[in-house]
């Protein structure tokens, strides 16, 4: 009879870990998807004409141009204007690299699933080898 009751016992005792293991790993799934919808990505221009911000699905939110600019083509501006965002996008995807590393840990499979598909977002020419055809 003992070795029923302790066969019981440690498959109660695992049903408990595993129980709180999955409760721990929603806990950390819900505060890292709060804290990336929170996250901006910002950059400057290297002249430092023209900053972008983007939200955290990389949507541009923010977008202030120097009076300088008039001073340049349009071309120019448009040139920089998307380079700069890049730099934005680059900057979020740093961002959520760190936040998901620290969160999840970084050999985590969820964390590097979660990262490749923001990187495949936001920078698509490194993310997914048929973007660059």
């Amino acid at each position: 009879m003992w070795a029923d009751e302790a066969a019981l016992d440690e498959a109660t005792r695992r049903l408990d870990d595993w129980e709180a293991s999955i409760a721990s790993r929603a806990a950390r799934a819900k505060e890292l998807s709060s804290q990336v919808q929170a996250m901006r990505g910002t950059a400057t221009s290297p002249d430092q004409t023209i900053q972008v911000t983007v939200d955290s699905s990389g949507l541009l939110v923010g977008l202030r141009l120097d009076e300088r600019t008039r001073q340049l083509s349009a071309a120019h501006t448009a040139r920089q204007i998307l380079e700069t965002t890049r730099a934005a996008h680059a900057d979020l995807l740093s961002r959520i690299t760190e936040a998901t590393a620290g969160i999840l840990g970084p050999e985590d499979p969820t964390a590097a699933a979660l990262v490749e598909s923001y990187r495949r977002r936001l920078d698509p020419d490194r993310g997914a080898p048929d973007a660059r055809r």
